[in-house]
Protein backbone atom coordinates (compact mmCIF):
# COMPACT_ATOMS: atom_id res chain seq x y z
CA UNK A 1 0.00 0.00 0.00
CA UNK A 2 1.15 3.61 -1.21
CA UNK A 3 1.80 5.94 1.83
CA UNK A 4 0.78 9.45 1.53
CA UNK A 5 2.17 12.80 1.73
CA UNK A 6 1.61 16.34 1.25
CA UNK A 7 -1.32 16.65 -1.53
CA UNK A 8 -2.42 13.51 -1.29
CA UNK A 9 0.67 12.15 -3.34
CA UNK A 10 2.86 9.05 -2.19
CA UNK A 11 5.79 10.02 -0.02
CA UNK A 12 8.49 8.99 -2.52
CA UNK A 13 6.79 11.57 -4.82
CA UNK A 14 7.55 14.56 -2.88
CA UNK A 15 10.47 13.36 -0.53
CA UNK A 16 12.66 16.72 -0.31
CA UNK A 17 15.88 15.73 -2.38
CA UNK A 18 18.03 18.81 -0.66
CA UNK A 19 16.63 16.98 2.15
CA UNK A 20 18.48 14.21 2.27
CA UNK A 21 21.13 15.76 1.30
CA UNK A 22 21.03 17.55 4.43
CA UNK A 23 20.88 14.66 6.62
CA UNK A 24 23.18 13.04 8.38
CA UNK A 25 23.63 9.81 7.02
CA UNK A 26 24.94 9.81 2.97
CA UNK A 27 22.81 10.32 0.27
CA UNK A 28 23.01 7.73 -1.91
CA UNK A 29 21.65 7.52 -5.73
CA UNK A 30 21.37 6.20 -9.08
CA UNK A 31 21.71 7.37 -12.35
CA UNK A 32 20.13 5.34 -15.20
CA UNK A 33 19.91 6.30 -19.10
CA UNK A 34 16.72 5.21 -21.74
CA UNK A 35 16.91 2.22 -23.14
CA UNK A 36 17.32 1.93 -26.94
CA UNK A 37 15.28 -1.00 -27.55
CA UNK A 38 12.82 -4.10 -25.67
CA UNK A 39 16.08 -5.98 -24.73
CA UNK A 40 17.64 -3.04 -23.34
CA UNK A 41 14.59 -1.98 -21.42
CA UNK A 42 14.35 -5.43 -19.48
CA UNK A 43 17.91 -5.30 -18.52
CA UNK A 44 17.42 -1.71 -17.39
CA UNK A 45 14.46 -2.24 -15.21
CA UNK A 46 16.34 -5.49 -13.81
CA UNK A 47 19.08 -3.08 -12.69
CA UNK A 48 16.67 -0.61 -11.43
CA UNK A 49 14.77 -3.46 -9.02
CA UNK A 50 17.80 -4.88 -7.87
CA UNK A 51 18.87 -1.19 -6.42
CA UNK A 52 15.80 0.01 -4.96
CA UNK A 53 16.35 -2.57 -2.43
CA UNK A 54 18.79 -0.79 -0.79
CA UNK A 55 16.72 2.58 -0.47
CA UNK A 56 18.54 5.15 -2.98
CA UNK A 57 18.11 8.99 -1.37
CA UNK A 58 16.72 9.23 -5.30
CA UNK A 59 17.27 7.72 -8.65
CA UNK A 60 17.84 10.26 -12.41
CA UNK A 61 17.06 8.76 -16.13
CA UNK A 62 19.54 10.78 -18.29
CA UNK A 63 18.91 12.07 -21.52
CA UNK A 64 20.67 10.56 -24.11
CA UNK A 65 24.25 12.09 -25.63
CA UNK A 66 23.22 15.07 -27.38
CA UNK A 67 19.71 15.45 -26.17
CA UNK A 68 18.30 12.47 -27.95
CA UNK A 69 16.30 9.83 -26.21
CA UNK A 70 13.84 12.87 -24.63
CA UNK A 71 10.63 10.58 -24.86
CA UNK A 72 12.16 7.56 -23.70
CA UNK A 73 13.15 9.80 -20.78
CA UNK A 74 9.91 10.83 -19.74
CA UNK A 75 8.80 7.57 -20.18
CA UNK A 76 10.94 5.61 -17.75
CA UNK A 77 10.59 8.62 -15.14
CA UNK A 78 7.31 8.05 -15.24
CA UNK A 79 7.16 4.56 -15.11
CA UNK A 80 9.80 4.55 -11.88
CA UNK A 81 7.14 7.14 -10.04
CA UNK A 82 4.59 5.18 -11.07
CA UNK A 83 5.31 1.75 -10.51
CA UNK A 84 8.31 1.64 -8.13
CA UNK A 85 9.06 3.12 -4.20
CA UNK A 86 12.04 5.22 -5.86
CA UNK A 87 11.49 9.33 -5.65
CA UNK A 88 12.78 10.20 -9.60
CA UNK A 89 14.53 12.90 -10.82
CA UNK A 90 13.72 13.74 -13.71
CA UNK A 91 16.33 15.16 -16.06
CA UNK A 92 15.37 17.95 -18.41
CA UNK A 93 17.88 20.19 -21.02
CA UNK A 94 17.78 22.86 -23.69
CA UNK A 95 18.85 20.66 -26.41
CA UNK A 96 16.71 21.39 -29.70
CA UNK A 97 13.53 22.68 -27.42
CA UNK A 98 11.41 25.53 -27.36
CA UNK A 99 10.78 27.34 -24.38
CA UNK A 100 6.74 25.34 -25.53
CA UNK A 101 8.34 22.28 -26.01
CA UNK A 102 10.15 22.58 -22.23
CA UNK A 103 6.54 23.62 -20.87
CA UNK A 104 5.45 20.37 -22.39
CA UNK A 105 7.92 18.33 -21.18
CA UNK A 106 7.91 19.94 -17.58
CA UNK A 107 3.69 19.43 -18.03
CA UNK A 108 4.55 15.84 -18.78
CA UNK A 109 6.51 15.03 -15.96
CA UNK A 110 4.07 16.96 -13.78
CA UNK A 111 1.10 14.45 -14.61
CA UNK A 112 3.49 11.78 -13.90
CA UNK A 113 4.04 13.54 -10.15
CA UNK A 114 7.32 13.74 -10.42
CA UNK A 115 8.39 16.93 -8.33
CA UNK A 116 12.50 16.81 -8.70
CA UNK A 117 13.99 18.35 -11.94
CA UNK A 118 17.90 18.36 -12.92
CA UNK A 119 18.20 21.19 -15.11
CA UNK A 120 21.02 21.38 -17.58
CA UNK A 121 21.66 23.38 -20.87
CA UNK A 122 22.64 20.18 -22.32
CA UNK A 123 25.61 19.52 -25.11
CA UNK A 124 25.51 20.06 -28.63
CA UNK A 125 23.22 17.68 -30.65
CA UNK A 126 25.45 15.21 -33.00
CA UNK A 127 28.95 16.24 -31.76
CA UNK A 128 28.89 16.29 -27.51
CA UNK A 129 32.42 18.63 -28.36
CA UNK A 130 30.48 20.76 -31.13
CA UNK A 131 29.69 24.28 -30.51
CA UNK A 132 26.43 25.24 -28.50
CA UNK A 133 23.56 26.47 -30.51
CA UNK A 134 19.88 27.47 -28.76
CA UNK A 135 16.97 26.41 -29.91
CA UNK A 136 15.75 30.05 -31.72
CA UNK A 137 12.76 29.51 -29.38
CA UNK A 138 14.56 28.23 -26.86
CA UNK A 139 17.17 28.81 -23.54
CA UNK A 140 20.70 29.44 -23.84
CA UNK A 141 21.51 28.57 -20.05
CA UNK A 142 20.76 26.18 -17.30
CA UNK A 143 20.00 29.14 -14.86
CA UNK A 144 17.52 30.28 -17.34
CA UNK A 145 15.85 26.89 -17.93
CA UNK A 146 15.76 26.74 -13.57
CA UNK A 147 13.79 29.83 -13.63
CA UNK A 148 11.44 28.97 -15.84
CA UNK A 149 10.85 25.72 -14.18
CA UNK A 150 10.15 27.24 -11.33
CA UNK A 151 7.99 29.11 -12.70
CA UNK A 152 6.09 26.46 -13.67
CA UNK A 153 5.26 24.52 -10.16
CA UNK A 154 5.85 23.61 -7.01
CA UNK A 155 9.27 21.67 -8.23
CA UNK A 156 12.64 21.21 -7.05
CA UNK A 157 15.63 21.82 -8.92
CA UNK A 158 19.22 20.18 -9.34
CA UNK A 159 22.08 21.07 -11.52
CA UNK A 160 25.15 20.30 -13.09
CA UNK A 161 28.47 20.82 -11.67
CA UNK A 162 31.67 20.29 -13.26
CA UNK A 163 34.93 19.48 -11.05
CA UNK A 164 37.36 19.13 -13.64
CA UNK A 165 35.87 22.42 -15.39
CA UNK A 166 33.32 22.67 -17.94
CA UNK A 167 34.76 22.02 -21.66
CA UNK A 168 33.78 25.31 -22.48
CA UNK A 169 34.45 27.10 -19.72
CA UNK A 170 37.98 29.48 -19.21
CA UNK A 171 38.62 28.32 -15.68
CA UNK A 172 36.89 26.94 -12.23
CA UNK A 173 36.17 30.78 -11.42
CA UNK A 174 33.48 30.83 -14.13
CA UNK A 175 32.30 27.56 -13.50
CA UNK A 176 31.73 28.39 -9.39
CA UNK A 177 30.03 31.98 -11.08
CA UNK A 178 27.90 30.02 -13.27
CA UNK A 179 27.03 27.71 -10.15
CA UNK A 180 26.04 30.46 -8.07
CA UNK A 181 24.37 31.97 -10.92
CA UNK A 182 22.23 28.90 -11.11
CA UNK A 183 21.50 28.89 -6.99
CA UNK A 184 20.44 32.44 -7.39
CA UNK A 185 17.60 31.14 -9.75
CA UNK A 186 16.48 28.32 -7.62
CA UNK A 187 18.59 25.41 -8.26
CA UNK A 188 18.49 24.22 -4.35
CA UNK A 189 21.71 21.15 -5.05
CA UNK A 190 24.16 20.27 -7.04
CA UNK A 191 25.63 16.92 -8.86
CA UNK A 192 28.70 16.70 -10.90
CA UNK A 193 29.95 14.62 -13.68
CA UNK A 194 31.60 11.26 -12.45
CA UNK A 195 34.72 12.25 -10.08
CA UNK A 196 38.05 10.73 -11.07
CA UNK A 197 40.60 12.49 -8.45
CA UNK A 198 38.34 13.48 -5.12
CA UNK A 199 40.58 16.96 -5.16
CA UNK A 200 38.41 18.24 -7.60
CA UNK A 201 35.66 17.87 -5.94
CA UNK A 202 36.40 19.13 -2.59
CA UNK A 203 38.60 22.41 -4.77
CA UNK A 204 34.77 23.08 -6.25
CA UNK A 205 33.09 22.06 -3.04
CA UNK A 206 35.03 24.32 -0.94
CA UNK A 207 35.14 27.41 -3.39
CA UNK A 208 31.27 27.22 -3.97
CA UNK A 209 30.48 26.79 -0.15
CA UNK A 210 32.65 29.71 0.51
CA UNK A 211 29.28 31.71 -1.70
CA UNK A 212 25.95 29.81 -1.35
CA UNK A 213 24.59 27.20 0.67
CA UNK A 214 24.34 24.25 -1.58
CA UNK A 215 24.91 20.61 -1.49
CA UNK A 216 27.53 19.37 -4.34
CA UNK A 217 27.28 15.40 -4.60
CA UNK A 218 30.45 13.92 -6.21
CA UNK A 219 29.29 11.62 -9.61
CA UNK A 220 30.80 8.11 -9.19
CA UNK A 221 31.21 5.91 -11.64
CA UNK A 222 32.58 2.09 -11.51
CA UNK A 223 34.35 1.55 -14.81
CA UNK A 224 33.98 -1.67 -16.21
CA UNK A 225 35.40 -2.09 -19.55
CA UNK A 226 38.89 -0.32 -21.14
CA UNK A 227 36.74 1.29 -24.18
CA UNK A 228 34.35 3.15 -21.65
CA UNK A 229 37.34 5.25 -20.03
CA UNK A 230 38.14 6.62 -23.47
CA UNK A 231 34.21 7.62 -24.27
CA UNK A 232 34.05 9.25 -20.54
CA UNK A 233 37.10 11.08 -21.21
CA UNK A 234 35.49 12.04 -24.76
CA UNK A 235 31.94 12.95 -22.57
CA UNK A 236 33.66 14.52 -19.99
CA UNK A 237 35.83 16.93 -22.08
CA UNK A 238 38.55 16.16 -19.81
CA UNK A 239 41.87 14.02 -19.74
CA UNK A 240 40.68 11.18 -16.84
CA UNK A 241 43.95 11.66 -14.37
CA UNK A 242 46.92 9.28 -15.76
CA UNK A 243 47.21 7.04 -12.14
CA UNK A 244 43.56 5.98 -12.96
CA UNK A 245 44.50 5.18 -17.21
CA UNK A 246 47.58 3.44 -15.87
CA UNK A 247 45.70 1.16 -13.18
CA UNK A 248 43.06 0.38 -16.04
CA UNK A 249 45.70 0.22 -19.30
CA UNK A 250 48.18 -2.40 -17.50
CA UNK A 251 44.93 -5.06 -17.39
CA UNK A 252 43.07 -3.69 -20.65
CA UNK A 253 43.51 -7.29 -22.58
CA UNK A 254 42.01 -8.97 -19.08
CA UNK A 255 38.30 -7.83 -18.92
CA UNK A 256 37.59 -9.20 -15.90
CA UNK A 257 40.79 -8.11 -14.31
CA UNK A 258 39.73 -4.19 -15.91
CA UNK A 259 36.71 -4.50 -13.96
CA UNK A 260 37.76 -5.53 -10.76
CA UNK A 261 40.12 -2.64 -11.08
CA UNK A 262 37.43 -0.71 -11.75
CA UNK A 263 35.78 -1.20 -9.05
CA UNK A 264 38.56 -1.18 -6.72
CA UNK A 265 39.19 2.37 -8.09
CA UNK A 266 35.33 3.30 -7.30
CA UNK A 267 35.77 2.49 -3.81
CA UNK A 268 38.79 4.08 -3.23
CA UNK A 269 37.60 7.14 -4.65
CA UNK A 270 34.18 7.06 -2.85
CA UNK A 271 35.71 6.64 0.09
CA UNK A 272 38.06 9.34 0.31
CA UNK A 273 34.75 11.56 -0.59
CA UNK A 274 32.89 10.33 1.95
CA UNK A 275 35.72 10.85 4.56
CA UNK A 276 36.07 14.62 3.23
CA UNK A 277 32.00 15.22 3.52
CA UNK A 278 30.37 14.53 0.47
CA UNK A 279 26.59 14.75 1.04
CA UNK A 280 26.41 11.51 -0.58
CA UNK A 281 26.96 9.79 -3.40
CA UNK A 282 25.43 9.48 -7.25
CA UNK A 283 26.53 6.21 -9.18
CA UNK A 284 26.61 6.41 -12.73
CA UNK A 285 25.22 2.66 -13.34
CA UNK A 286 25.73 2.42 -17.11
CA UNK A 287 21.69 0.72 -16.84
CA UNK A 288 24.22 -2.23 -14.83
CA UNK A 289 23.57 -3.05 -11.12
CA UNK A 290 26.07 -5.39 -10.03
CA UNK A 291 29.53 -3.30 -9.73
CA UNK A 292 27.24 -0.58 -8.24
CA UNK A 293 26.11 -3.00 -5.47
CA UNK A 294 29.58 -3.65 -5.25
CA UNK A 295 30.68 -0.16 -4.59
CA UNK A 296 27.84 0.28 -2.21
CA UNK A 297 28.51 -3.12 -0.28
CA UNK A 298 32.18 -1.92 -0.08
CA UNK A 299 31.46 1.23 1.37
CA UNK A 300 29.14 0.34 3.93
CA UNK A 301 26.65 2.37 2.45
Amino acid sequence: MAHFGGGGRPEHLVASIPARLRDARPAVSFEFFPPKDDAAEVLLWDAIRRLERVRPAFVSVTYGAGGTSQDRTVRVTGRIADETSLTPLAHLTCVDQSVADLRRVVGQYADSGVRNVLALRGDPPGDVRGTWRNHPDGLDHAEDLVRLVRGLGDFTLGVAAFPDVHPDSPDLDHDVEVLVRKADAGAEFAITQMVFDPATWLRLRDRVAARRDLPVTPGLMPVTSYRQIQRMSELMGTPLPPGVVERLEVVKDDPAAVRAAGVEIAVEIGRRLLDEGAPGLHFITMNRSTATLEVHEALGL
